[in-house]
């Protein structure tokens, strides 16, 4: 049935922009299901790619303020049905009007119980005081002279192109068109420096290593990040029969939404970036800035997303670096339990002790992903991935700037494609970068 958070739409109607207004402005976002009727009955939806296309541009371009990196646009199946999902988080720019009618009770809605209900003019100018400044849109780049190089290879890696006005496109001018503090981040140089630390016991006190990783785009830095906390991430292996039993040190998917999430959620306004500490007995990563207003503790642990930095958050999705609102946490938690979270005023960070000794498992590897060395049945992997596999198979000792050479393109690319097919359970890194090799988890249906 519809709720506060929840509207059914049986077609695509005129009044799709003043719903999603509601949800933007109502502190825990909604969601819209197109194809299903008030009853909950599934109506479906005819030729899903052209609506979904029309409800992406009629939201960016009827809005206001910006609300690229707040929604999500799903094509689902119910009751064998074609529907359509739109997922909005609560924005941090409020209020959100319709363009047309500007910012006045005729363009402001928010959500009441399942209605969408107009603003009056004091609850508008109320959220207007309220509204958030320090946004990375808003505050500008310390230095006007940037070049995104390292960008381009990412979305070029990716499939995508930025074309000249990718700058406007990609939210990186502030009102008086200079370049934002979210340029600044993903430029190719910047003093945005993140640190991996690692201390000899349980405490700060004996620092034994210190690992700086930025002046660089985060997206890049981002990168070295996970590649260092991958080679910390130990495997503790038990010989038995029939297989070996293997568990990480760290839940790798949770170990890696948890870094994403610090980068992307970080508070780079106060100028603190996110810091990653490995102790003797457990991994803490901090990032700086607590729950968005409005936000409690049982919606931060349910998934709900209310983006403090939608422009990067708009990025990390184009780069299917992030994949739906409000993902990221969800996935923690069917690893660990709540408690390892700290939610404080200034950060939140989240704590992992060490998984070291071994549990009964079936013999598959604790990687999140199913590794059955069975075809795949999702998406065929693109050519550059599938020629990775293949180098990796017949020689497992293979560097980076060897596959570089063979596939002609640069490292960052093949760092970008490594970390992708890691992620998607196809590859692992066993040992360290200097000493391990890589093993082949999954076989393409076209790659045997």
């Amino acid at each position: 049935m519809e709720s506060n958070r929840i509207e059914y739409k049986q077609k695509l109607t005129d009044d799709l922009e003043k719903e999603v207004v509601a949800f933007l402005n109502y502190p825990e976002g909604g969601t819209i299901f197109i194809g299903i009727d008030k009853h909950g009955n599934s109506i479906g939806v005819k030729d899903c790619d052209s609506v979904q296309l029309k409800i992406k541009d009629r939201l960016i371009n009827n809005i206001q303020p910006s609300v690229l990196g707040l929604f999500d646009i799903i094509h689902e199946q119910k009751d064998n049905l074609d529907i359509v999902r739109i997922t909005v988080a609560g924005g941090q720019e409020k209020p959100y009007y319709l363009k047309k009618y500007g910012m006045s009770p005729k363009g402001c809605f928010i959500r009441i119980g399942s209605a969408c209900q107009s603003m009056n003019q004091d609850m508008i100018e109320e959220l207007f005081r309220r509204r958030t400044r320090n946004t990375l849109c808003r505050m500008a780049s310390p230095r006007q002279e940037l070049s995104f190089r390292q960008l381009k290879i990412f979305y070029e890696e990716t499939g995508l192109q930025l074309n000249e006005n990718f700058k406007s496109n990609l939210e990186f001018l502030t009102p008086d068109d200079k370049l934002n503090y979210a340029a600044y981040l993903l430029a190719d140089e910047n003093s945005i420096s993140i640190k991996v630390a690692k201390y000899s016991g349980t405490t700060r006190a004996d620092l034994i290593e210190n690992r700086e990783f930025g002046n660089c785009s985060i997206l890049k830095a981002l990168q070295s990040v996970l590649d260092n906390m991958d080679a910390e991430n130990r495997v503790f292996t038990e010989i038995a029969y029939p297989k070996r039993r293997e568990q990480y040190m760290i839940a790798p998917t949770a170990m890696r939404e948890a870094v994403v999430n610090a980068i992307i959620h970080n508070d780079y306004a106060i100028s603190a970036p996110p810091k990653f500490e490995f102790f003797s007995d457990r991994l803490e990563i901090t990032s700086m800035g607590g729950l968005p207003e409005g936000i409690g503790k049982d919606d931060f642990f349910s998934g709900l997303s209310v983006p403090r930095n939608k422009e990067l958050m708009r990025i990390f999705r184009d780069l299917e670096l992030v994949e739906h609102l409000g993902s990221g946490i969800p996935r923690i938690l069917e690893n660990y339990p709540k408690d390892v979270f700290e939610l404080k005023d200034n950060y939140i960070r989240v704590v992992f002790p060490y998984q070291i000794k071994i549990k009964k498992t079936t013999g598959k590897k604790t990687t999140g992903k199913k590794t059955t060395g069975k075809k795949t049945t999702g998406k065929k992997l693109k050519e550059k991935p599938l020629l990775i596999l293949k180098y990796c198979r017949e020689n497992p000792n293979i560097t980076t700037p060897q596959l570089a050479d063979k596939l002609g393109i640069t490292e960052d690319g093949i760092n970008f494609h490594l970390r992708k097919l890691r992620d998607k359970g196809y590859l692992q890194r066993v040992g360290g970068r200097k000493q391990g090799y890589w093993q082949v988890l999954l076989v393409e249906a076209n790659d045997e």
